[in-house]
């Protein structure tokens, strides 16, 4: 049910890319709570056009940005603003590209260039966007910018690659512009760490089905769906959390705080019958 936590407030929404990522259903949220917003991603991404579908399902315009490139965020803030009639009330940075981990690069064999496009593309857009944001005075006091990140930031996850120094550069970001922004317009600058969810980009990473069965009979909530995230988001973007910032805020079911679980205990994933293992994951998988 809509509580309007979001009437009057406009924003910008990166990384709706389909159905299942989290940035479509932080949008169908945030319209259903009286949001108005533009939706944004790289003009190759928007070829796939399901974007355009989600901003016809929200009566939003779509405008293309390359997020690494100075100039189309300038380009994407200024238009953003004529079109919603005012400055900028939230923002969603749900981006994240791995070309070591869609090569299947092993962690120790990495290829450097990729390395730095993740890195860009990953957490350094993050800096550029809120850079160009503050030149422009583009984000209204008290405003509020949510960064998705994930726990391998601050843990090893043997098959995340060089996303984890992605992610964790990420958080730094988030703290170090959360203060200079705080003190200059009080916007608030936070990063929120999802569980393992089913999305496109999540999907793309080696053992995804086991880690996602693992983490679930870890979180004694169990994992947090995109769904839930964008009720979070939400949130997060109204006046209802005026004095949270500079955070990296778990939003995983419990997990983050885990060691061990009886349901782990119970099905443990080390087997050497492989057909026997993968009946444990698929039941767990298929319980949620």
């Amino acid at each position: 049910m809509a509580n309007n936590l979001l009437k009057g407030k406009r924003g910008i929404i990166f990384g709706a890319l389909d159905e299942n990522s989290i940035a479509w259903k932080v949008a169908l949220k945030a319209k259903e709570e009286g949001a108005t917003f533009v939706l944004t991603n790289a003009p190759i991404a928007l070829r796939a056009k399901k974007i355009f579908e989600l901003a016809e399902m929200t009566n939003s315009e779509v405008i293309p940005a390359d997020i690494t490139q100075v100039d189309e965020l300038e380009n994407l803030l200024t238009e953003s603003m004529a079109v919603l009639g005012g400055k900028i009330d939230f923002i969603l940075h749900s981006v994240g590209m791995s070309p070591n981990v869609r090569k299947g690069l092993h962690y120790t064999e990495l290829d450097y260039n990729h390395m730095v496009k993740t890195l860009d593309v990953s957490a350094i857009s993050l800096h550029k966007l809120l850079q160009v944001a503050y030149h422009m005075d583009a984000i209204s006091e008290w405003g509020s910018v949510i960064a998705m990140s994930y726990i391998g930031s601050q843990r090893t996850y043997s098959s995340y690659s060089d996303m984890s120094q992605a992610k964790a550069m990420l958080e730094s970001i988030v703290r170090s512009f959360g203060y200079h922004y705080g003190r200059k317009k009080k916007v608030r600058i936070n990063s929120i760490s999802q569980s393992p969810t089913v999305t496109t980009a999540g999907t793309g990473v080696k053992g995804f089905k086991s880690f996602y069965a693992y983490a679930n009979s870890m979180s004694p909530l169990g994992n947090a769906t995109s769904d839930s995230c964008a009720d979070y988001c939400v949130v997060m973007f109204s006046d209802l959390t005026k004095m949270v910032t500079m955070q990296n805020l778990f939003h995983d079911g419990g997990y983050s705080t885990m060691g061990i679980s009886d349901e782990v205990m119970d099905n443990c994933f080390v087997c050497d019958d492989e057909e026997c293992k993968a009946k444990k994951i698929e039941k767990i998988v298929r319980k949620k």
